[in-house]
């Protein structure tokens, strides 16, 4: 396969024949989402926001979820955002959810309701990044601009052999070159949609059946039995291993829950009282608690421990979770550490809480 200097496609590849059989097999094999049916520029971006980071699967039913609450972003833009990360709560990384409420705010006050019409003036929206402005630019308003997620980096990396790191700034540069000489001029929607597509779909990250597929003649990670290398990501993620300490304050069926500030995980949020350790704890008094509110609530409480030890998995950390609850008479007059307060079993259930503190309710059969 032999490719022109200044040109990252080879001699003999026809690019109006690539994009008229990949066009062929996006309308024979692609799925029937509802944001593909749409040119509402609102749905199509609440759509990229929410598949973030999140599978399809995953996604759809969330999608669905914000567009019956929040059918137009003046209806979003409106809205409270603690019901916004309550209608987030399950799909994590929830400063998506907090940049796409105040993304519908900007929309409204800037531009009145209205979407910018170029990937370039999309980018200046909070929270959008080069492939989401493109994406929303391509499907809403036909802009012949590609849209290049991981699916795309595949495809790409594969069928052309490009084997420089896609993390890479000489790397994004040559994939958005390749990628501007092969976008649609004439369906830039479809074209994007059936190149993101074909990697969710055929071109899949392992063992991808390369048997059937259309492009299989040329691509050159097929010639070279290279698909388990293409395309090169050489950054390593860095995980950080926290433990984390919950203690349930609980009086009169009522829980004493705060709301998590600050630029650590799950802001905007709430939690229980929480003492961070630099290693497992098996029992308070392995924790170096000097809060004297908490020393005195600790001492009028009856404590239980729950015996399930949680682990929580996030993109940058591992969680390790361990829960006490501290049960206090109704009779006691207590005060709580500051930023707390007590919610009634009602309003602990309409509270936007991570998954985890969901979850740990409903299996300590409190939710």
């Amino acid at each position: 396969m032999h490719i022109s200097e200044n040109n990252l496609i080879p001699d003999d590849f026809e690019v109006i024949d690539f994009n008229r059989r990949l066009k062929s097999w996006y309308l024979e094999n692609h799925r029937p989402l509802p944001w593909r049916e749409t040119k509402d520029p609102y749905k199509i971006w609440l759509s990229e926001v929410i598949l973030q980071q999140t599978r399809v699967a995953q996604g759809l039913p969330y999608y669905e979820r914000f567009t019956e609450q929040y059918p137009t972003v003046f209806d979003l833009a409106a809205a409270d955002e603690r019901d916004v990360l309550r209608l987030w709560q399950g799909l994590g990384y929830y400063s998506r959810a907090r940049n796409m409420h105040f993304t519908a705010r900007q929309v409204v006050d800037e531009y009145k309701g209205n979407f910018p019409q170029s990937a370039e003036k999309l980018l200046k929206l909070k929270g959008l990044g080069q492939y989401t402005a493109a994406a929303i630019a391509a499907f809403a308003f036909d802009e012949a601009v590609p849209a290049i997620d991981g699916n795309v980096y595949r495809v790409m990396s594969r069928i052309f052999g490009i084997q420089s790191d896609m993390l890479s700034n000489e790397g994004k540069k040559e994939f958005a070159a390749l990628a501007r000489q092969l976008v649609s001029k004439e369906d830039p929607a479809t074209y994007n949609q059936a190149m993101i597509e074909f990697g969710a779909l055929q071109c899949v990250p392992a063992s991808p059946n390369c048997t059937v597929c259309i492009f299989g003649d040329e691509c050159y990670a097929n010639a070279h039995q290279m698909q388990g290398q293409l395309p090169v990501k050489i950054k390593k993620l860095t995980v950080k291993q926290r433990f984390l300490n919950y203690f349930i304050i609980k009086q009169d069926d009522k829980l004493a829950m705060h709301e998590r500030r600050g630029r650590d995980i799950w802001t905007g949020l709430y939690d229980f009282f929480l003492i961070e350790s630099n290693a497992p704890a098996s029992a308070p008094d392995d924790l170096a608690i000097t809060d004297p509110v908490f020393q005195n609530l600790l001492a009028k409480s009856r404590l239980t421990e729950v015996l399930k030890l949680y682990s929580h998995i996030l993109t940058h950390q591992r969680l390790q979770v361990r829960f006490w609850w501290l049960e206090i008479p109704e009779t006691e007059r207590i005060d709580l550490p500051p930023g707390m307060a007590f919610y009634s079993h009602e309003e602990v259930e309409v509270l936007p809480k991570p998954i985890l503190i969901d979850t740990i309710l409903r299996e300590e059969g409190y939710l």
